[in-house]
């Protein structure tokens, strides 16, 4: 097998194995007959209050680890490769993908905090990655270009033909899924990774956070040097922009650790490809610039965790230390003798500043093996966390009662 280019693509090969480990057999199908008998004979014979809860196939919930107090559930299954979440204004979930090409609307209008349905809203579309949601309209971003579906939450049925917004990204799928939301000032951020492992481009767009109007307009780059970040939030209070950013491969198991950034203005330079996690030269690059030049970042993470989906927590369900604090959802190593990773993250920051980063929910990865992948995080109106897993493709709710 060659050489891995990014940390997803194990993604696609455990996609591959499973299509057929689980082809339908004779030996299946009895197994599968044998446990409908058996739970048809116990519901004949407990009677109707006595039928237990099945669970979802796949997800082992039961696993999941998390601090006294907290319960995950199923907000949403059968969700192929659901990554980037966001919450339309009458409480339509919209779910992004990456392989799959698609783009989901999980309606939940008997507000019973679960999904009614998992509608394919787009399809045959290029990495639709990133979602965001303004004034009634969808923006959806594929690997070149941003597209809008306007008053999308009264057709998620027979959405109508997307309006595109800006086609001036370039068209490098290495890298080239994005994450998108927009900012306090209005404006949609649109990152673009670095379309290899470690390289310099002349191309500026490249391995950078861009930003536009609405509309498409002023097309400008707000930071650079950033590898690959998939999942940005800023600050509920000071406004300032925070990021996660995926570190390069191929320095051993140890190095460099991923990243968690800040940036408080426009055009700073987080070091990539010459320097990473601030004071760690690149083996290729690192002659060209000293680490010194460039912003360092404001919290190293695990190295090769893949830290996906970042949101501070506004709610107010959670206890009250948790407000304003940093959850991470961390997709899980490849590059790496030992996998880690396959969690949600919590940094907490004081004065704005982080001074801790600990587990908050593990139990995706059993052993060497991982079940699950949280790609995405977003806090609903009620206080829960919704959490996206593109291997399990499902969606999770986690929610607090003392």
């Amino acid at each position: 097998m060659g050489v891995l280019k990014d940390k997803d693509k194990e993604y696609e090969i455990a996609q591959a194995h499973k299509k057929v480990l689980t082809r339908p057999g004779w030996s299946l199908m009895v197994h599968q007959g044998v446990r409908i008998t058996l739970l048809i004979l116990f519901i004949f014979f407990s009677g109707p209050a006595c039928v237990p809860a099945v669970p979802y196939r796949g997800l082992h919930l039961d696993k999941i680890k998390m601090p006294p107090g907290f319960r995950i559930t199923v907000y949403a299954h059968s969700v192929p490769n659901a990554r980037s979440m966001v919450l339309g204004r009458e409480g339509t979930l919209f779910i992004g993908t990456r392989n799959e090409g698609k783009v989901y609307a999980i309606p939940d209008l008997d507000k019973d905090n679960k999904g009614d349905e998992v509608i394919v809203l787009a399809e045959e579309l290029n990495m639709p990655n990133g979602v965001a949601f303004r004034d009634g309209a969808l923006y959806v971003a594929e690997v070149s270009r941003i597209l809008r579906y306007a008053d999308i939450e009264r057709h998620v049925k027979d959405s109508p033909e997307p309006v595109v917004v800006n086609d001036q990204f370039p068209g490098d799928s290495h890298h080239g899924w994005k994450y998108i939301a927009f900012g306090p000032d209005g404006m949609l951020y649109v990152p673009v990774g670095a379309p290899c492992n470690i390289c310099a481009r002349d191309d500026r767009r490249y391995a950078t956070i861009m930003r536009m109007k609405p509309d498409g307009s002023h097309l400008e780059i707000y930071a650079h040097g950033i590898r690959n970040t998939v999942g940005f939030d800023w600050h509920p209070e000071t406004k300032v922009l925070w990021f996660t950013n995926n570190g390069r491969d191929w320095m051993g198991d140890d190095l460099p650790p991923d990243t968690l950034h800040r940036a408080p203005e426009k055009g700073l330079h987080f070091g990539f490809p010459y320097c990473h996690a601030g004071d760690i030269p690149d083996p290729q690059y690192g002659d060209m610039r000293r680490c010194e030049e460039f912003a360092g970042p404001a919290l190293k993470l695990g190295p090769h965790v893949a830290p996906l989906g970042m949101k501070f927590y506004t709610g107010e369900v959670f206890p009250k230390e948790y407000r304003n604090q940093i959850f991470i959802a961390e997709h899980g190593s490849w590059n790496r003798t030992v996998p880690i990773g396959y969690r949600i993250m919590l940094v907490r920051l004081r004065e704005q500043l982080p001074v801790r980063y600990e587990v908050f929910a593990e139990g995706w990865l059993q052993g060497n093996r991982a079940w699950g992948r949280p790609v995405d995080i977003i806090v609903m109106p009620d206080g829960a966390l919704l959490v996206s897993d593109d291997r399990a493709g499902a969606i999770y709710r986690i929610s607090y009662k003392q």
